[in-house]
């Protein structure tokens, strides 16, 4: 069992959505929570929510999409605190179009936060891990980690080299014998806004997460050290289910009405047309 209460733990994307929600979580529950986000008014909000918990919360600009940003700033949180027990890649991007429509600049972000920050995050913050043979690393990744989705090239790509990013460090950490733990977290849509307008066929077999619940589920595998999450359990079946034949597998994911899911999505209007400041 991990303890919340006194670790350190860093939440990027922490100033909406889920990283918000989890960083008051966290917070309540007595950790010294660390934000970072590339929206300074969001950020700042935030601190104020995590001030009041009495948590002594810090919050940090950054685009971790941007390797030299992560080092440096990394720098700062170490030298004001010390070590990290937990990271939590959290930050995300979606387009919700389709691949042909998609921009290259806007296909090159989404890898940029979705994928190439987990590496950025993790070489800034492991080897102190590994020093003191303890932490944990979480990565937020997507049921779409696991199947390909329309209108979701760039997102559903990007989170399956999330998932396979946390394998691949699980295995390495497992084989030099660290106790250093790797988890990852992969909920199909969440009701927080980032994927308005997405729809269930099933909701009672796929539903539209609440975000208070996949929150309580994120802060469990981080106390119980489960390496995997799959939000809602009938997710949990994808890697299963892959065994299938193309054209059945297809199908099935067509009877879910998975490759339908997105038809109508229009995300949060602050996601679009919106880049990151540049630092």
């Amino acid at each position: 069992m991990t303890a919340i209460a006194g670790s350190r733990i860093l939440i990027t994307g922490g100033a909406s959505g889920i990283g918000r929600l989890l960083a008051l979580a966290l917070a309540r529950r007595g950790a010294r929570v660390i934000v970072w986000d590339v929206n300074a008014e969001n950020l700042d909000a935030v601190v104020a929510e995590l001030d009041a918990t009495g948590s002594g919360a810090r919050g940090y600009l950054c685009d971790v999409s941007r390797r030299e940003h992560v080092f440096r700033v990394a720098e700062e949180v170490k030298a004001d605190g010390g070590p990290l027990d937990v990271l939590v890649n959290n930050a995300g991007l979606v387009t919700g179009q389709s691949f042909l429509e998609l921009p290259d600049a806007k296909i090159e972000a989404t890898f940029g936060v979705n994928t190439l920050a987990l590496f950025w995050t993790a070489k800034a913050f492991l080897p102190d891990m590994l020093a003191r043979d303890r932490g944990h690393v979480v990565t937020i990744a997507s049921a779409a980690g696991y199947v390909g989705v329309s209108r979701l090239a760039d997102y559903a790509a990007s989170k399956w080299g999330a998932v396979a990013f946390d394998e691949s460090l699980r295995v390495e950490l497992s084989k030099r014998g660290s106790r250093v733990l790797t988890t990852v977290v992969c909920p199909y849509y969440i009701n927080t806004g980032m994927f308005a307008g997405v729809r269930s066929r099933w909701p009672w077999l796929l539903p539209i997460l609440a975000p208070d619940a996949v929150v309580e589920r994120i802060v469990r595998a981080i106390e119980r050290e489960q390496r995997r999450v799959f939000l809602p359990p009938l997710v949990r079946w994808l890697p299963v289910a892959r065994v299938l034949p193309v054209r059945m597998f297809d199908g099935l994911m067509n009877l879910l009405g998975v490759n339908d899911s997105m038809d109508e999505f229009r995300g949060r209007d602050s996601d679009r047309g919106v880049q990151p400041p540049r630092a």
